[in-house]
């Protein structure tokens, strides 16, 4: 499952954060994957992605239950890892479910975190980045083919629908959004996990998982190789070097 979790593309639409609100607010009231479904279809037809109402065909709304399925359609593999952060959404309220839903999808579509890498590494040479600077980094990865544009744009789009990336004056050019401040640990514990489950080989020196340019949203809270080994399943700690430490998941 893995192996073709890291293959497919997936964001074939922007996927606005009220949305991803509403799949979390239905799972959490206890609806089934059907009714979410069905739900979701006549509340979609109704949303615009750039915000606002106005009526949808079905084939162009349709486009994003794939990864809004990400919370009440989870692969196998990752049910569990779906089911630790919907218990940490039970108790936070809806404006701190950001980061969780970032860690959902790019666990489920490793090419959210991708793209979120490349804009990651980007700010941190510079203020402004271009779509095409984007776009250029995601080719030497994936290849020269339209579609991964076409999910690249999308995703940068959703970005910027979730205020974590902002347009500049320059149209095609961002800047930084506000950093958003992680302090929970078991919080943090779920992006970091998603950040392992994105990466196809599962595995990272902690130090370098707490700084990775695809967590680029948020600001986070140091914790501990010991906190992870005592409250995670399915994150093996080890120890390297003085005192360093490497995750992997099991």
């Amino acid at each position: 499952m893995m192996g073709s979790r890291h293959e497919k593309i997936g964001i074939k639409q922007v996927i606005r954060l009220e949305w991803m609100d509403k799949v979390l607010s239905m799972l959490l009231a206890g609806m089934s994957e059907a009714l979410i479904r069905q739900e979701l279809d006549e509340y979609l037809s109704t949303q615009k992605q750039s915000g606002g109402q106005g009526e949808r065909g079905k084939k162009t709304y349709g486009m994003a239950i794939g990864a809004l399925s990400s919370w009440f359609s989870p692969d196998k593999d990752l049910i569990h890892f779906r089911n630790d952060a919907l218990k940490l959404a039970r108790e936070l309220p809806k404006d701190k479910w950001l980061p969780l839903h970032w860690a959902v999808i790019s666990a489920a579509y490793p090419f959210w975190f991708n793209v979120a890498k490349q804009v990651g590494r980007l700010l941190n040479l510079q203020d402004k980045i271009t779509q095409k600077q984007i776009f250029n980094r995601l080719k030497e990865q994936y290849g020269d083919r339209e579609t991964i544009a076409r999910n690249a744009r999308y995703t940068v789009r959703s970005f910027v629908a979730w205020g974590v990336l902002k347009d500049s004056d320059v149209k095609g050019c961002y800047v930084k959004g506000n950093k958003l401040l992680v302090s929970d640990s078991k919080e943090i514990m779920i992006l970091l996990e998603s950040g392992l489950l994105a990466n196809e080989e599962g595995k990272s020196p902690l130090n370098v998982l707490l700084a990775f340019p695809g967590f680029f949203p948020f600001a986070m809270s140091t914790v501990t190789g010991a906190f992870i080994a005592q409250n995670s399943q399915r994150i093996n700690v080890a120890r390297y070097g003085l005192d360093d430490e490497f995750l992997k998941l099991k």
